[in-house]
C-alpha cells in the first residue's frame, strides 16, 4: 500500500502521525511511504531519519495526500477538505460529533474515516485515545497552575500554598484517564483536590490509591455547584466516547464562581463540558467570561509534541500496519477497527456521530459490504 504522511497545519500542531520507527515497520513489509518534507520537524524528527527508515520525501501536501491511506494526528481543517476522496482511507483523530463541516466533507467525498478516539478493544478501553488523554490530563494541571498566576489573569494562587496559607482548590470533573492524570499532578503539587464522577467504582479506585489525599464526590448537579463555586481551578475531563460532551457547567453558573478562577476544558475536542467553551489555539489560548479564565485549546498535547508523538505511535503503529497489510479487510476482521470506522462511502458508521447530527447510522460491516 502507498501511505502518506502530510504536515500537520493546525495552529501550533507540532506532532506527526508516524515516527521513523513506524515508517520502518511499514517499508520492511513492502509498503511505500510518502513523507511531506518537514513533517516531523516539530517533534525533532528530521527528513533524513525518515529517509533512513525507507520513506520517500515529497515536497508538497498534495503529494502525501495522494496516497491510498493518509495517517495524521489531527482532523483535516477546511483547507484540506479538497484532498478528501472516495478511495482514501484517513486514519487520524476526527472528533466528528462536534464538527459538522468535517462530517459533511467526509460524507460528500466518500472518504473512509477511521478515528483514533473510537477504536475500542473492549468496553471502556480506548487504546488510541489513552496516550493523549494521559498527556492532556497532566498538562491540564500544569496549564491551570500557570493561568492562576496574576500575570496571566488568574487569582494569584500558588497550587501548593505555603506554610500558613491554604493551597489552591482544584476540582476535576471526570475520573477517567484525563481526570486521573490531572489528579496525579495536582496532588503532587500539594493542591486540595476534589474529583467528581458518575461511576462509584472510579471514585473508589481513586480513594484507594490516594488514601485521603483527595476528596471524591458523585457527579450530580448539586455536588457540581457545591464545589465549583469554591474552586480556584476546574478541569473538565468528561468523555462520551465518540459523542458530544454534556454541559456540566452552564453559563448562569459563572457569575457565582471566584473571580480569576480558571477553567481548563480538556473535553473541548468533543464540544466541551462547559457551556461557554469554544475552541482556542496555542497562539491565543484563553478568554475570560464573567471574570473566569477559560483555557480551551483543542490540541493540548501539541505543546509537548515529541513526548506526544512517541506516546501516540506506541499505540497506533500496530493498527496502521494492519490497515496497510489488508486495507479495508483489516476493518472487517478487526473488531477494534470496526469501532474506529466513522464514515465510509457517504455513510455514517458510528452511532454517536449519527445521533449528534440526526443522520442515519449504518453498521460498519453493512457499510463495508454494501
Amino acid at each position: 500500500m502507498l501511505i502518506g504522511l502530510p504536515n500537520e497545519i493546525k495552529d501550533n500542531e507540532n506532532r506527526v502521525g508516524m515516527t521513523p520507527g513506524a515508517v520502518k515497520a511499514l517499508t520492511r513489509r513492502g509498503h511505500d511511504v510518502l513523507v511531506q518534507s518537514g513533517a516531523g520537524l516539530g517533534s525533532s524528527l528530521s527528513d533524513e531519519e525518515y529517509q533512513s527508515a525507507g520513506a520517500k520525501i515529497v515536497p508538497y501536501a498534495e503529494d502525501a495526500w495522494a496516497a491510498q491511506m493518509v495517517v495524521k494526528v489531527k482532523e483535516p481543517i477546511a483547507s484540506e477538505y479538497r484532498y478528501l476522496r472516495q478511495d482514501l482511507i484517513l486514519f487520524t483523530y476526527l472528533h466528528l460529533a462536534s464538527d459538522k463541516p468535517l462530517t459533511d466533507a467526509l460524507l460528500a467525498s466518500g472518504t473512509t474515516g477511521i478515528a483514533y478516539e473510537t477504536v475500542q478493544t473492549e468496553p471502556g478501553q480506548l487504546p488510541l485515545l489513552t496516550p493523549m488523554s494521559e498527556v492532556a490530563g497532566r498538562m491540564a494541571t500544569q496549564v491551570g497552575a500557570t493561568y492562576l498566576q496574576k500575570s496571566h489573569g488568574g487569582r494569584g494562587v500558588l497550587m501548593g500554598g505555603v506554610p500558613g496559607v491554604a493551597p489552591a482548590n482544584v476540582v476535576i470533573l471526570g475520573a477517567g484517564i484525563v481526570g486521573t492524570n490531572a489528579a496525579r499532578v495536582a496532588v503532587g503539587l500539594g493542591a486540595q483536590v476534589t474529583v467528581l464522577d458518575i461511576s462509584h467504582d472510579r471514585l473508589k479506585y481513586l480513594d484507594d490509591i490516594y488514601r485521603g489525599q483527595l476528596q471524591t464526590r458523585i457527579s450530580d448537579e448539586y455536588n457540581i455547584e457545591d464545589v465549583i463555586y469554591e474552586a480556584d481551578l476546574v478541569i473538565g475531563a468528561v468523555l462520551i466516547p465518540g459523542g458530544r460532551a454534556p454541559w456540566l457547567i452552564t453559563r448562569d453558573m459563572l457569575p457565582a464562581m471566584r473571580k480569576g478562577s480558571v477553567i481548563v476544558d480538556v473535553a473541548v475536542d468533543q464540544g466541551g463540558c462547559v457551556e461557554t467553551t469554544h475552541a482556542t489555539t496555542h497562539s491565543n489560548p484563553i478568554y475570560e467570561i464573567d471574570g473566569v479564565v477559560h483555557y480551551c485549546v483543542a490540541n493540548m498535547p501539541g505543546a509537548v509534541p515529541r513526548t506526544s508523538t512517541f506516546a501516540l505511535n506506541n499505540q497506533t503503529a500496530v493498527y496502521t500496519l494492519h490497515l496497510a497489510n489488508e486495507g479495508l479487510d483489516a476493518v472487517r476482521k478487526n473488531q477494534p477497527l470496526q469501532y474506529g470506522l466513522n464514515t465510509h462511502r457517504g455513510l455514517v458508521t458510528y452511532p454517536a456521530v449519527a445521533e449528534a447530527f440526526a443522520l442515519k447510522y449504518v453498521e460498519p460491516l453493512q457499510a463495508l459490504n454494501s
